[in-house]
């Protein structure tokens, strides 16, 4: 497989991404990331864990797994992933990145369609990259959630977008 298709760039800038915002909610006042505020997600460990958990599903998808078994099986992991310190957090975070690229690295067309067998949208069939260009998309959504939590409590959020991830790459 070439290292040059547009899904894995976009999981490597997904990692940049998350990362670069955990690290400048590391760089807040420690309170901040359990600091309830009535938005999108009650705190920002909240949000973050809900980005990961569904990183997680998607990935299982990815790897065969149907829709509806990969959902029950993460079922309880937003709540682990939210009482984790935000370190232990950042790690595994960028273990399930590193996981994900590595999948996608070793497929032979990572345009090969696979049935999605959504439980509350239906059957379709869908690209391997597209699945990895979810993952993206509901990340970059959420992090805007996270952005804007941060204004509300007071702080300046920090770039994750894919404009500044092409010159700091």
């Amino acid at each position: 497989m070439k290292t040059t298709h547009h899904a894995l760039e976009m999981i490597r800038f997904h990692k940049w991404a998350n990362l670069t915002m955990i690290q400048h909610v590391k760089e807040l006042p420690a309170e901040m990331y359990r600091r309830e505020v009535i938005s999108s997600f009650p705190t920002l460990a909240e949000g973050l864990a809900h980005i990961y958990k569904v990183d997680r599903t998607w990935f299982m998808i990815m790897q065969g797994t149907g829709m509806a078994d990969a959902m029950n099986e993460t079922g309880s992991l937003q709540t682990d992933m939210r009482d984790l310190s935000l370190a232990d957090l950042e790690s595994a975070f960028e273990a399930l990145s590193d996981d994900i690229y590595d999948f996608l690295v070793r497929q032979d067309d990572l345009d090969a369609i696979l049935t999605l067998d959504n439980p509350y949208a239906g059957i379709r069939d869908v690209k391997l990259s597209e699945l990895a260009l979810q993952i993206v998309n509901h990340g970059t959504y959420h992090r805007g959630n996270l952005s804007a939590m941060l204004r509300q409590m007071g702080h300046a959020s920090v770039m994750t977008e894919l404009a500044l991830y092409w010159y700091v790459k």
